[in-house]
Parts: structure tokens; sequence; C-alpha cells
């Protein structure tokens, strides 16, 4: 559990501390595993996101319950690159914390923006799939101290989805090598991440 609410604080505050991190035992696929949606749109993406589901090699079976759901909000800059805003309930108190997604190659294909303030080596996006007005399953990886971390993320525009795309989300991270050990359905909340 410990892990895991580092990665999340990774990817929410930017702080990890190394030390605390082990090794996972499943590596991060090669990204030529990894779909990247078909013509993405840039513009039809943006807006509000919640997180309905996340699995990553340093996530565990025991985190479920203990994962709150947050918000996530793409702002379409013109230069291409997304502000990012995150909303979590913590200790109680509404968070938020920004980041950028830069543009890198093939449009749905993102890193983030100013890498080496976080103290990692590399860390990219990849927009898998999306209708743009339900749901969306991305793909993360950081490389800290020469070591793989991924996570992919279920997004929906409501707080809740059909069973039948988390379904579909499931079987695509057991493509992965990841199994129903590694796959959290964050708790409903009911305050912070609806605010505007």
């Amino acid at each position: 559990m410990a892990v895991s609410l580092l990665w999340m604080g990774l990817a929410l505050l930017g702080v990890l501390q190394s030390q605390a991190q082990p090794e996972p035992k499943i590596p991060a696929p090669d990204l030529s595993r990894v779909p990247l949606q078909d013509n993405f749109q840039l513009d039809r993406f943006q807006g509000k996101w919640f997180v309905v589901g996340v699995a990553g090699n340093a996530f565990t079976r025991e985190d479920q319950g203990q994962f709150k759901m947050y918000s996530t909000a793409f702002d379409l800059q013109k230069d291409d690159t997304y502000r990012v805003t995150f909303k979590v309930l913590r200790d109680d108190e509404c968070e938020r914390f920004v980041r950028t997604y830069v543009q890198k190659g093939q449009r749905g294909h993102f890193a983030l923006g100013n890498l080496k303030s976080y103290g990692l080596q590399d860390y990219i996006i990849r927009v898998v799939r999306t209708n743009y007005n339900e749901y969306a399953i991305m793909y993360f990886k950081k490389t800290l101290n020469n070591v793989d971390y991924f996570k992919i993320v279920l997004y929906g525009r409501r707080d809740d989805l059909r069973p039948e795309l988390k379904k579909d989300f499931t079987n695509f991270v057991k493509t992965l090598r990841l199994t129903d050990e590694n796959i959290v359905f964050p708790v409903k909340i009911n305050t912070c991440i609806y605010d505007a």
C-alpha cells in the first residue's frame, strides 16, 4: 500500500522518496505493446475526467478501499501541450496540483514537462483509447533510478462507467502482464472532485 501511495504522490505532488520504493516484480511493457489512439484529437479530449480505475506494477489489491477517486482536468494550450490539474481529497482537505503534458512525437503521446524538477529520468504518457465523451484509457511510465514503474488509468467523464468499459480496462491491463491483484477501483467520494 505504501508503494502505491508514493506512486500517486508522484502523479499528484511530484514528490517521491526513491529509497522507499522497491523494484516492481512486473516489468514495464515495451511501448510496441501499448496501443496509441488513432487520430487523437487534442481539443475533444480536454475537459474534466474522473479516475475510475487504476492498475500498475506498484499497486496491489490491498490498496482497494484506501485509494480515493480523484479528478483530472486537461486544458489544451496554444502550443498543443496540456495544462493538467489534479484534484484530490487528502486529510479532509481538497488539494489541487498542476502539471504540464508536452506533446512528444505522435498525437496522444506526451512527456511530463519540467521532468528534472521531479527527480525523474523519464515520464511518458500515452492515450491508449478514448471515445472522448465517456471514457479514456491512458498509460503512464516513469523511470526513476533506472527502474520503470507503469500504470494504466481508466478515466470517465462521470464518476461511474458501464460495466463493459471496466471489463475492457481489466482485459487490457492483463495483456500487459498485470493481474487482478494489480487493479484498484478507487472509492467514490462526495466532495472536492466535483467542484469547479
